[in-house]
């Protein structure tokens, strides 16, 4: 294996890993024995949580590839 294909299968297990972690939380939330106010509630603000984490995440993605002098797309 070439060290493309290397980074190429850590990152789908990476992803893979990081699916499964939310899937997970979302059953988790969605099968509590709780109102469906108070889940509804829970669900908007771990879903804030998580868009704060994804934009400080591409944020500083962003910053890395700037730093480095490319002008490639975040992603790409």
């Amino acid at each position: 294996m070439s060290q493309s294909e290397d980074r190429n299968v850590l990152v789908y297990l990476l992803a893979g890993f990081g699916l499964g972690a939310l899937l997970g939380a979302v059953a988790g939330v969605l099968f509590a024995p709780k109102s469906g106010s108070e889940t509804r509630e829970e669900l908007g603000t771990r879903l804030k949580e998580l868009k704060s984490k994804t934009e400080d995440w591409y944020a500083e993605q962003k910053a890395k590839r700037g730093s480095r002098g490319g002008s490639e797309d975040v992603g790409a």
